[in-house]
Parts: C-alpha cells; structure tokens; sequence
C-alpha cells in the first residue's frame, strides 16, 4: 500500500505541473503584433490536433523579395475571415506563444486572432495603389 503511495504521489504532482504549465503557455503571449501582406496560403493540417497553418507574404516595395510569415490560426471563425480575404492585402493581428509543449497547438509560435482588410497599399509619397474590392462588398451592393 505503501509503495503504491509513494509511485502516484509523484505521479499526480508531475500531470498537475504539466497542465498548469500548459494553461499557463496557452493563455500568455511572449508578444503580440501586425503584420500586413497577403495571404499566400491556409490550410488545416494535423494528425490528431487540427490546426489552421498559413503563409503570409511580406513585401516592403514593389519588386524587392517577399519575406513570409509563417502563422497558425486555432479559431474557425478566423480562418474563415482569412479565406475571405485570400488574394488581398491584409493585417494579421497574432500573439507568440512561447513554451508550448508539443506541435499538437500548432506548427508555429505565431497564432494569429483577428484579420483585417487594409484599404491602399502606399507606393510612394502621394501615389497608392487601391486594393481590388472585396467580392463580399460587390455581392452586396448588388
């Protein structure tokens, strides 16, 4: 009786101290930021977790390398705000998730929370280049 004492005690402080450290990664940010760019891809991956894992590209000026912006989404609304707006230049709001124990969250630190619809892309002093419209507005102006 003992001995069985003395093997789960251990035990059960080891899965408390897993899960508080758990919550604990799960519902702190290390950072939170924007990014803006467009969505190159979304897509829900996993084997057991499913997640939303995407690609953002980051272009500075016309012509210069895009950077990408490797992101996870967790919330279905989300991604469906993201696929809306596929092929259009956004704003990723996201918060870096630092300590997660496994991939299971997500295959990147960076889970993205809310999108938004940037309207001009400024180019230079004065002259911008307008984002196409969304065909969520041209279907309800119709």
């Amino acid at each position: 009786m003992n001995i069985v004492k003395f093997l789960l005690a251990p035990l059960a402080v080891l899965v408390v101290l897993a899960t508080a450290w758990m919550l604990f990664a799960l519902n702190w940010s290390y950072s939170e930021g924007e990014r803006a760019g467009w969505v190159q891809k979304l897509s829900k991956k996993g084997w057991l977790c499913k997640t939303w894992e995407g690609e953002l590209s980051l272009v500075s000026l016309p012509g210069s390398t895009a950077e990408k912006f490797l992101f996870t989404v967790r919330d279905d609304a989300v991604a469906a705000d993201i696929t809306r707006h596929i092929g259009k230049r956004v704003a990723l709001h996201y918060e870096e998730k630092v300590g997660l124990p496994t991939t299971c969250f997500g295959d990147t630190r960076h889970f993205v929370t809310k999108v938004t619809l940037t309207e001009d892309i400024p180019l230079a002093p004065g002259i911008s280049l307008p984002n196409p419209p969304s065909t969520v507005a041209s279907a309800a102006s119709r």
